[in-house]
């Protein structure tokens, strides 16, 4: 490995990022700032464009663009609604009602969405000004909502499981699928017990228990919404269709159900597709340039020289997973998750498979840890857009937040240290 193309791959894309260059660029200037070392200009411009398309030229890929127009669809479709409703129904009597309203609704927008960033802003839209009203701090509603939202890229349909997949080199899809759904509960369940704890201690207001004719009432009106799960994870599981053929469907059930719930008219189409167009196209270029940036890493040695040093640092493996966590957490505060998961998992994946580490639970750690990373400034995406939905401040929301972070990184060394929470349901299905 040549250090100094390390370093200037390293300093490069840190101080590109520093002056505010948008992820994907930063990457692809640092990328080709690399490769310029050693190869002249035409042939390394070349080569990068080439790493870019090729990467893309994936049928499995096909799949984001149409569950980020399933997003957008369920995002008008009025399904934000019905899930709040009945989530109300089912814990809205116990202590802290709401945040266990605004926590289960999220788990299922995000999962039917396959989006944290959908599910922060249609939930939050709906749950803020109600809990506030409720008397509940408006700074608590965001940070509930904030970190309930990133259970939904744990739990499938998830995007960003399909670009592990992808990075990893063909770790299967429906076995991704089937893993996420533990890890991802028991990340909602810890985050129910933290907010149960927080609306104790506070006092907030408790609900009216739900009459059974209610419950049943809102689940009927919410079960065409939950059936995209059973639909998209059933087919998949069941082979009928791939992930991508399973993107498809949700994007034709999506629609039809919108028309019939009269929440999508013909006239908001254009806007529909314009918006997933836009969103579409920037997650296509992070994932290029950072296959390309990952093609430069592996052409320098990177990941195994990384390996060959995080061996040498102990021989337990507990330690070294906690230094993975470690590492992914780091990274997670100052880098999206669709970079980090195509950049790292190339450098980490080989030291976990050293260590016994099945490949399916560690993609299940990497988007958790992942996850909290979008809860955190200067980049957490869903941070930033639950605190613009509830109008108020990052500084305001950081001290609510603090114990849904202990949450949420008790949840992870559950995960991480227990293999059978992610593993169990592929077993069961033959993954």
């Amino acid at each position: 490995m040549d250090y100094l193309e390390l370093l200037i791959l390293v300093l490069s894309f840190v101080t590109l990022l520093a002056m505010g260059v948008p992820v994907a660029w930063s990457i692809g200037i640092s990328t080709c700032l690399t490769i310029l070392v050693s190869i002249p200009f035409l042939p390394a411009t070349t080569t990068v464009a080439q790493r870019m398309a090729t990467g893309l030229d994936s049928f499995s890929l096909l799949a984001i663009p149409f569950f980020i127009l399933a997003g957008q669809l369920m995002n008008r479709g009025g399904i934000a609604r019905r899930l709040i409703d009945f989530a109300k129904t089912l814990v809205g009597s116990l202590p802290g009602g709401l945040a266990h309203v605004n926590v289960i609704a999220a788990m299922l927008f995000g999962a039917i969405s396959g989006s944290a960033v959908a599910a922060a802003s249609a939930i939050g839209t709906i749950m803020n000004p109600e809990m506030e009203k409720a008397g509940y701090s408006r700074e608590f509603g965001a940070a509930v909502n904030i970190t309930a939202s990133t259970t939904g890229l744990v739990i499938p349909p998830s995007n960003i499981l399909i670009v592990y997949s992808l990075a990893s080199g063909g770790v299967s899809i429906a076995a991704l699928f089937l893993a996420g759904y533990l890890p991802g509960i028991i990340t909602g369940l810890f985050l129910m017990i933290v907010t149960s704890a927080w609306a104790t201690y506070k006092k907030f207001p408790v609900g009216k228990r739900s009459t059974l004719r209610q419950v049943v009432k809102t689940f009927v009106n919410a079960l065409p919404s939950l059936l995209l799960l059973i639909i998209v994870i059933g087919g998949i599981v069941a082979g009928i269709f791939t992930a991508t053929e399973a993107s498809a469907i949700a994007v034709l059930y999506c629609l039809v159900l919108g028309f019939i719930y009269r929440e999508i008219d013909w006239k908001q189409l254009p806007q529909i597709l314009r918006n997933s167009v836009e969103t579409t196209s920037i997650v296509a270029l992070l994932i290029g340039t950072s296959i390309a940036m990952s093609w430069v890493m592996s052409y320098e040695n990177i990941p195994q020289n990384f390996t060959a040093a995080l061996l040498s640092i102990s021989d337990n493996k507990y330690v070294l997973l906690f230094l993975i966590n470690m590492i992914l957490l780091f990274v997670g505060i100052f880098m999206d998750m669709t970079p980090a998961v195509l950049i790292f998992t190339p450098i980490l994946l080989p030291v976990v498979t050293q260590l016994g580490m099945d490949p399916t639970h560690f993609g299940i750690v990497m988007v958790l840890n992942l996850c909290i990373g979008l809860c955190t400034p200067p980049v957490g995406s869903v941070l930033f857009v639950g605190v613009g939905v509830a109008k108020t401040s990052i500084q305001k929301v950081l001290r609510p937040l603090l114990p849904l972070f202990l949450a949420m990184l008790v949840a992870l060394i559950l995960v991480t240290f227990i293999p059978a929470l992610s593993l169990w349901l592929p077993r069961v299905f033959g993954y």
